[in-house]
């Protein structure tokens, strides 16, 4: 798994791509959905396993990113860094 993916926080929300190389050259992708206080009580991480394929990581991660932005329902995405490069 790559961890040089970009966090973002939407409010409560900590959404983080996950991608992965694949043997055949392809990337997979999952999205991390963190949710709850930040210090003290309680917190909720669900992770998603999107299961479309891509060439690159770049591509992996925002599709990840975008994913994890739906899920919370944020209609309309101020992404930066690496998520928000073109494809």
């Amino acid at each position: 798994m790559n961890d040089k993916n970009e966090n973002i926080t939407v409010g409560r929300y900590l959404i983080s791509p996950i991608t992965q190389a694949l043997e055949n050259g392809w990337y997979a992708c999952s999205v991390s959905i963190r949710s709850g206080a930040a210090h003290g009580g309680a917190r909720h991480d669900r992770v998603l396993r999107l299961t479309r394929l891509f060439r690159t990581p770049l591509a992996a991660a925002r599709h990840a990113t975008q994913e994890g932005l739906q899920w919370i329902g944020h209609r309309q995405p101020a992404i930066e860094g690496v998520a928000a490069a073109p494809l």
